[in-house]
């Protein structure tokens, strides 16, 4: 890839995220808002921002960071998400445990909760699967897809979320970086094709079959 071309994907990588985060430090709705409250909504759309971040390396779109390297580095950013999820859902919890309680147990009357609460039970299953992969000598197909699932669930209840918080992110680039990270996934997971590799095998195993 051309050097002019890298400089500016990763520049325009860097203003996507810095954009929504610009808007919310300048959101005359933190005035009066708790410290702790505050850190906890940065660390959502820092956890939006990794969102991003991690179809890019799975899919070694990112200049510099080819597949294999990049998947590597995805994986550290995976633990990364964890601990902005946490943070986010902890900062919550010591403002309000209430609330967080009624989400943690879908009682909640707020819609994006539901949402919120499901892409953090998949970021933590996602987590949870990679570290156990070779444990579990998961095949190939079987990890692909199971983690490809998930991040479908991480994706759409993270960007239904956040559309449906009405919070210190700008309504434009909250709705323009949603979707940002809706197309980047779709077309990772496109170009990944992780369900070919099940029919593979499958078809590896019924021509074994027939031969016998």
């Amino acid at each position: 890839m051309p050097p002019v071309r890298g400089i500016l994907i990763w520049a325009g990588l860097a203003a996507a995220i810095a954009a929504p985060v610009v808007v919310a430090a300048a959101s005359p709705l933190l005035a009066w808002r708790d410290p702790v409250y505050i850190a906890s909504g940065f660390a959502g759309i820092a956890a939006l921002a990794l969102i991003l971040l991690q179809p890019l390396l799975a899919g070694g779109l990112l200049p510099g960071l080819p597949a294999r390297p990049g998947r590597r580095v995805h994986a550290w950013t995976g633990l990364a998400l964890v601990a902005m999820v946490v943070a986010h859902v902890g900062g919550l919890w010591l403002t309000s445990a209430p609330d967080v309680i009624d989400a943690l147990v879908f009682e909640s009357p707020t819609p994006f909760s539901v949402w919120g609460v499901a892409a953090m039970w998949a970021t933590f299953a996602a987590a949870a699967l990679a570290a156990l992969r070779w444990r579990l000598r998961l095949r190939p197909a079987v990890w692909r897809i199971g983690h490809s699932a998930l991040a479908v669930v991480i994706v759409v209840g993270s960007v239904v979320h956040a559309l449906l918080v009405e919070g210190a992110m700008g309504t434009v680039s909250k709705a323009a970086f949603c979707a940002l990270v809706a197309v980047v996934t779709a077309k990772v997971l496109a170009d990944l094709r992780a369900w070919t590799l099940l029919t593979r095998g499958r078809r590896s195993v019924n021509s074994r079959q027939d031969l016998t």
